[in-house]
């Protein structure tokens, strides 16, 4: 299954330069990396990012991916929580997360 990492552009600026991240300012003070699957990341990013121009969206594989774990969260729902740096091996693909007139658009997450 795909999950989701968003940074914004200076975050996502300094993971493609180092390679690694122990994520936003939010993972730190939590001491892990949010995380959501493709269901969760319309409220994530309306809760957490509304109005913001300039993020970056990072796709990665949960199988196999070690220091993982599914957590409650918002409601109850389990969140993929990653406790260990975030690897630019570990993201399958990235891309820009567009702000249109009613929202990031996130397109097709396949």
């Amino acid at each position: 299954m795909l999950i989701y990492k968003i940074f914004r552009t200076a975050e996502f600026q300094a993971f493609s330069q180092s390679g690694r991240s122990a994520g936003a300012p939010v993972d730190l003070a939590d001491g892990y990396i949010h995380l959501s699957t493709g269901a969760q990341l319309p409220e994530t990013l309306a809760r957490h990012f509304a109005a913001e121009t300039g993020l970056h969206l990072l796709a990665l594989e949960s199988d196999g991916l070690g220091g993982l774990r599914w957590e409650p969260s918002r409601g109850g729902q389990l969140f993929p929580h990653l406790y260990r740096e975030l690897l630019a091996t570990d993201v399958i693909w990235t891309r820009q997360l567009p702000l249109g007139p009613n929202g990031h658009l996130t397109g097709d997450l396949a």
